[in-house]
């Protein structure tokens, strides 16, 4: 796959093309872009994947701390990848190009700038000042400067389409093999590993705390869950907590990730770490004491190996 920094000077053969912003490249997503690379197979073109960094939320909205997506760029192009696409389009989305109308849009990028032959577009698609590119005015714009737009259809489930937003809130709520079913992946986060309180190791459980490198990459909700976990592209099974520790932090606490890897004693601190999120086993929960509390992570751990095998 080529990536492209920007939409000028770019050379490709009968350009087949689609845009949006493939937050998770999930299953939904996939399924047109296996409609894009069919279409360009039949006219001898080239698949052309456009999308926009930095995410229109991050520019547009005043508060972006609370902003959280399925896939960073890096993370979006490998996956892209995988799929078989032959050209990814990466195009800084600014205030300036919000306020673009539909039409000019398509005229000025992807018929002056690309050459787009043909466009396809997902079932619910917008772009353009205000989002008033939808389908109909993508058409009636395609029909005056003489290239093709075809609309597929989106893949649904428990009633609605496959969409980033519904992983997202899946992800939250804990359900976590709902997600990661639509995502065809499972769902995972990278991080760097820092120091923490070390009380694990007190306990007999020793954790890794992890600071995602992206802080706009969505971490799912509280709880324990089994994980695998990767350090310098070697496998390692483990669970992984996410939430304020009520057992030690009775008063409260600030929302940490940490991992306890199995047969593990390393000093990784600093090191870079990816944890792929496999099963949830449980919710938080507060104990009585730390003795509760260790036997409780035993029972995880148990539970870990199991399901992980």
């Amino acid at each position: 796959m080529k990536i492209h920094e920007g939409y000028r000077d770019l050379k490709l053969r009968k350009p087949v093309v689609t845009l949006g912003i493939f937050d998770g490249v999930h299953l939904g997503h996939r399924k047109l872009l296996h409609d894009l690379i069919s279409r360009a197979g039949d006219v001898g073109g080239e698949s052309v994947v456009i999308t926009f960094y930095p995410h229109p939320r991050m520019v547009l909205e005043k508060e972006t701390a609370s902003l959280f997506f399925l896939s960073t760029m890096d993370e979006k192009k490998k996956l892209l990848e995988k799929c078989g696409i032959d050209n990814l389009v990466i195009i800084e989305f600014t205030k300036e190009l919000s306020r673009m109308k539909a039409c000019d849009f398509v005229e000025e990028v992807l018929v002056k700038s690309i050459g787009t032959r043909h466009l396809v577009v997902g079932h619910d698609h917008h772009f353009g000042h205000r989002g008033e590119g939808d389908f109909e005015t993508i058409r009636e714009c395609a029909i005056s400067m003489g290239f093709e737009v075809e609309q597929v259809r989106g893949l649904r489930a428990s009633g609605e389409a496959i969409s980033s937003s519904l992983i997202r809130n899946a992800l939250i709520t804990g359900k976590l093999s709902e997600a990661n079913k639509w995502l065809g992946y499972d769902y995972y986060l990278q991080g760097s590993v820092v120091e923490g309180k070390k009380i694990g190791r007190l306990i007999g459980f020793p954790t890794a705390n992890i600071k995602p490198l992206d802080l706009n990459k969505l971490i799912p909700g509280n709880g324990v869950y089994a994980v695998d976990t990767y350090l310098a592209n070697k496998k390692h099974t483990g669970m992984l907590s996410i939430g304020s520790n009520p057992t030690i932090n009775k008063d409260g606490g600030l929302r940490s990730v940490e991992v306890n890897i199995f047969n593990f004693e390393d000093d990784i601190y600093g090191r870079e770490i990816e944890v792929v999120f496999r099963f949830r086993l449980r919710d938080e929960k507060k104990f009585k004491n730390t003795e509760e509390l260790s036997r409780q992570m035993e029972l995880d751990r148990e539970n870990a190996l199991r399901l992980l095998e």
